[in-house]
C-alpha cells in the first residue's frame, strides 16, 4: 500500500510543473525576437497555440487563441468573413482537453501558481475558496460574452475592429508583450506613444500580480475568458479528470483539497492541476483520455508492481 501511494503521488506534480515550462518554452520559442524587440510574423503567427500567450510578445511564435477568436468576430462582422479556422481549432482544443490547458499549458497560469508560492509575513494564513470567490468565477463569463464577443462584434459593424479584451483588460498582453517591447532600447518610438490605455493596464497588471500572491490564480478563476470557454467543455472533453461513481464515498477530500472553485472535480472551474487524484483513499479519481485510464488506481498499482519486480 505505501509503495502504490507514493508511485501515484510523487510523480505527479513535478511531471505537471515541467510540461507547464515546456509549454511556455515552446509558445515562447522565437529568442531572436527578444534580442532583436520585434515580433515575429513568419508563417507560424497564423496557427493558435491551445493556452493563452500573447500574439505581440517578442517570443511568441504563434497567435493567442482569445486574440484570435476576437479578431475572427470582428472581421465576420466587417467584412463578412466567418471565422471559421479559429472557431474550429477552439471547438477542437475544447472538445479534446477542455480546461486541463489550463492546468497543464498556460504560461500565465505558471506564473500565477510561481507568485502563489510567495509566503505571507508573520506567518498570516491566505485565504481559501470561499462564497465570494465562487461569486466572482462568473466574472470571466461575462467578460467572455461582453468584451471577447459582443464588443469586438459591435466595432466590427462599424469597420473599426477592436479585440477588446486584449486592449483593456489582458494583463498577460501587458506583461509578455507591452512591456518587453517598450524596455527594448531599440523601441523608442513606441515609449513615446505610450498613453492612458497602457497606464490603466499596468494598474490591472499590477493588481493581478499583488493578488497572485494571496489568491491561487485568480486572473484564470475570476478574469480568463479563455478558461470560461474551455470550461464549457468541462462535461465533454475527451481528456480530464473524472470521478468513478461506484468507488466514490462523498468524503469531500477532493474539494477540499482543490485550490479553485469546483463543486466537484471536473467540472467547468476544474484546471485538471490532479492534487485530488492522489488524495482520494478510495481510488475514485482518474485522469483519463476516453475510456483509457492515464493515471489513477490502476495505472499506480501497474508502476508499483513494476517497481517490486
Amino acid at each position: 500500500m505505501t509503495v502504490r501511494r507514493k508511485s501515484r503521488r510523487a510523480p505527479l506534480p513535478f511531471a505537471r510543473r515541467l510540461i507547464q515550462v515546456y509549454a511556455a518554452v515552446l509558445y515562447n520559442a522565437h529568442a531572436r525576437g527578444f534580442a532583436e524587440g520585434r515580433i515575429y510574423t513568419g508563417p507560424l503567427k497564423s496557427a493558435c497555440v491551445p493556452g493563452l500567450n500573447c500574439y505581440s510578445c517578442p517570443g511568441a511564435v504563434a497567435a493567442c487563441p482569445l486574440g484570435a477568436l476576437q479578431n475572427a468576430v470582428a472581421s465576420s462582422a466587417s467584412k463578412g468573413r466567418p471565422g471559421f479556422y479559429v472557431c474550429g481549432i477552439l471547438l477542437l482544443f475544447g472538445l479534446l482537453f477542455g480546461r486541463m490547458i489550463c492546468g497543464f499549458a498556460c504560461p500565465m497560469g505558471l506564473l500565477q501558481e510561481l507568485i502563489y508560492k510567495i509566503p505571507l509575513p508573520g506567518g498570516w494564513k491566505k485565504p481559501k475558496k470561499n462564497r465570494l470567490t465562487r461569486g466572482l468565477s462568473w466574472v470571466k463569463y461575462a467578460l467572455l460574452a461582453v468584451f471577447a464577443i459582443a464588443l469586438p462584434l459591435l466595432y466590427g459593424l462599424r469597420r473599426t475592429p477592436l479585440p477588446a479584451f486584449c486592449k483593456w483588460i489582458c494583463p498577460a498582453g501587458t506583461l509578455e508583450g507591452a512591456l518587453p517591447l517598450l524596455l527594448h532600447p531599440a523601441n523608442g518610438d513606441l515609449r513615446a506613444l505610450v498613453g492612458g490605455t497602457f497606464v490603466w493596464k499596468g494598474i490591472v497588471l499590477a493588481a493581478v500580480l499583488v493578488l497572485c500572491v494571496f489568491v491561487f490564480r485568480p486572473f484564470c478563476r475570476f478574469l480568463c475568458p479563455l478558461g470560461a470557454l474551455y470550461g464549457l467543455f468541462a462535461k465533454i472533453a475527451l481528456l480530464g479528470v473524472r470521478i468513478d461513481r461506484d468507488k466514490c464515498a462523498d468524503c469531500g477530500a477532493c474539494a477540499k483539497v482543490c485550490p479553485v472553485d469546483t463543486k466537484a472535480v471536473g467540472d467547468r472551474e476544474c484546471v485538471h492541476c490532479c492534487r485530488c487524484v492522489s488524495i482520494c483513499a478510495h481510488g475514485a479519481i482518474s485522469v483519463k483520455a476516453g475510456k483509457i485510464t492515464l493515471l489513477g488506481p490502476e495505472t499506480a498499482g501497474r508502476r508499483a508492481k513494476g517497481e517490486r519486480t
